[in-house]
């Protein structure tokens, strides 16, 4: 059954925009309820984005944090590392990202880039990429343990909407930025790939932290799914807001505050 409702829902037309940004923005509206009870009770949430090479994790982690504090929803997305870091223990490096109370992490990637990028293109050793895989639920476990809720999405895309979305990005000089140098070589490893990802959910789709992929080949489905499944994770109630009112401006000290702007550098109004 679960199969057949997979193959259903693949087959749905694509999401119209009218219909997709009214319930977008009804999602994030609950997010902000979600954020305002986040901070009330003092949670930690990591949520973690992985998946293919254009799956639409930037898309989708956009979706999720343009209308919530960025002090709140924090999104992390680590460059390479550094010389200093390649020496460190391989997950000490996100350690120092990890959610204080209050907030909510978004790793655009992660320490599962072991499990993918590293591991497919010969960044690491096999003997790295086990024992990442055999020590990583454990320590999961230890941080659930600790009270920090660890949500993990992976974006599938399928082999013919990955070259559609590579090609536009190399036809596209808005989008030519996306392209990093492993972008490319990754079309070719595309079953190294699959097997990887296999591999890594064998090992550390958890009880504790477990697994949960989604379906991106149409990204507006795949953000709203996304944000509907991650609200449903994480029970939140309105918390109550004191009335604000907007104060009168005060007139003492009054003086022409615009005429002493005159000769300042505007720039042009070319608009």
């Amino acid at each position: 059954m679960k199969h057949a409702e997979e193959t259903q829902a693949d087959d749905q037309p694509k999401l119209k925009r009218k219909a997709y940004e009214k319930e977008l923005r009804r999602l994030q509206a609950e997010l902000c309820h979600l954020q305002t009870w986040v901070k009330h009770k003092g949670l930690r949430v990591i949520v973690v984005f992985e998946g293919r090479d254009g799956a639409g994790k930037g898309g989708t982690i956009r979706a999720l944090t343009e209308r919530v504090s960025p002090r709140v929803f924090r999104v992390v997305a680590l460059p390479a590392p550094s010389d200093r870091e390649k020496t460190q223990m391989y997950i000490q490096r996100y350690f120092a990202h990890f959610p204080a109370a209050g907030e909510i992490v978004i790793f655009d990637r992660s320490w599962y880039n072991r499990a993918g990028v590293e591991y497919v293109m010969g960044f690491c050793t096999k003997e790295e990429h086990r024992r990442f895989l055999e020590l990583c639920p454990a320590i999961e476990k230890i941080l659930v343990e600790g009270g920090i809720l660890i949500i993990k999405y992976w974006l599938e895309v399928s082999n013919k909407e990955q070259e559609k979305r590579f090609q536009a990005r190399i036809e596209d000089p808005l989008r030519q930025w996306k392209l990093s140098p492993i972008d490319l070589p990754s079309r070719e490893k595309w079953y190294e790939y699959s097997r990887a990802r296999d591999l890594m959910l064998e090992s550390t789709d958890t009880k504790h932290a477990p697994w949960y992929v989604v379906r991106s080949d149409d990204k507006r489905r795949a953000r709203l799914n996304c944000i509907h499944h991650l609200l449903s994770l994480i029970p939140y109630k309105k918390v109550k807001r004191t009335a604000l009112q907007l104060p009168e401006r005060s007139k003492k000290h009054k003086y022409d505050d615009q005429a002493t702007l005159k000769g300042r550098h505007f720039i042009p109004q070319g608009y």
